[in-house]
């Protein structure tokens, strides 16, 4: 089947699709023709992305996972959906229970409603029920009760995402400006991070019925790395002489325990950049890569015949900002 043009005129609604992750779905859909509806909880913060697509292509509508009544609305006349739904920390009524597990289902079952089976549902390498992580759990409710309501759907895990905007590197980097350690905890745990652009050209096949139909797909790029690797590799590119501050999960807790009262105490004001929680760090007593079964069975971005974007390629264009003197850098004698 030619994709290019797959989605010409067809409507597909993209839930969460003003993140970081939407942004670049949003631009992969539009390219296959689709004419994409936006459905966030602020869509007058996504006009930015107006432009990925021709006049007229890409809409925003107002919707929320925990009303049904605006999942009916953002489907009504489409084809095809994609939930990109999801945080990686708690607060408020934003709970991993109510948005990554409950919302789930409630988008799914808008789905069904609405006579939709072609359904992209994004989850997490790390998705386990019986996972010590409330993320993890949450994860694999949402994966379970999608199937459950359409078993046409496909899932996507991937691992740890990257690209321009992520906030993984950009993290790292950050810190490296203002600290002379870098914290990790988990520093032997390894990742398989996948590029993002890699990630939005999955959800695009699998719309395009180039995937399995039900099935779980396992996305990470070519290379495995540990964290502190990773942290290392931040370090080297740009160009900054800090200590990796390799820390145990016991310290981990205890950071985390203080960063979750300071962030309570100071009524959400205490920065993000030093923000940990006990449940992040639960996450990190596991790897985050592509299993063998996946690779086995094809349900892999190299089983769609995808060749994944290396970190080498992708993340110096955006580090380079934290170096002392960004991009003029290279330019000093």
């Amino acid at each position: 089947m030619n994709t290019e043009r797959v989605g010409t005129g067809r409507l597909v609604t993209v839930f969460g699709g003003s993140g970081f992750v939407g942004r670049h779905v949003v631009r992969a859909l539009a390219l296959q023709g689709w004419r994409v509806r936006v459905a966030c909880r602020r869509p007058d913060l996504a006009f930015h992305l107006q432009p990925l697509g021709g006049p007229g292509q890409i809409a925003m509508v107002q919707a929320n996972v925990r009303n049904p009544e605006s999942l009916a609305a953002a489907l009504r006349g489409a084809e095809a959906a994609v939930n990109l739904v999801g945080i990686l920390a708690e607060g408020g009524k934003q709970s991993f229970s109510a948005v990554q597990a409950r919302g789930a289902r409630a988008v799914a079952e808008a789905c069904k409603n609405a006579g939709i089976s072609n359904l992209v549902h994004i989850s997490a390498i790390g998705a386990d029920p019986h996972s010590a992580s409330a993320y993890a759990r949450a994860k694999a409710e949402g994966e379970a009760a999608v199937l459950q309501t359409v078993p046409e759907a496909v899932i996507l895990r991937p691992s740890v995402i990257f690209g321009p905007e992520d906030d993984f590197f950009n993290r790292f980097g950050t810190m490296a400006r203002f600290f002379p350690a870098v914290p990790v905890v988990g520093a032997a745990t390894r990742f398989q991070p996948v590029y993002v652009g890699d990630v939005a050209r999955t959800v695009a096949l699998a719309l395009s019925g180039q995937t399995k139909k039900g099935a779980i797909y396992e996305l990470g790029g070519p290379e495995v790395k540990s964290f502190e690797s990773l942290v290392e590799y931040v370090l080297a590119v740009t160009e900054r002489d800090r200590r990796v501050a390799k820390l145990s999960f016991s310290t981990g807790k205890l950071v985390a325990a203080i960063s979750s009262l300071l962030t309570g105490l100071s009524l959400g004001l205490y920065p993000k950049l030093l923000r940990m929680t006990g449940d992040q760090v639960e996450l990190l007593k596991y790897d985050n890569i592509v299993s063998n079964e996946a690779k086995a069975e094809g349900r892999t971005l190299e089983g769609l015949g995808i060749t994944p974007e290396t970190i080498e390629a992708i993340a110096p264009t955006y580090l380079y900002r934290y170096r002392k003197t960004g991009q003029y850098q290279d330019q000093r004698s």
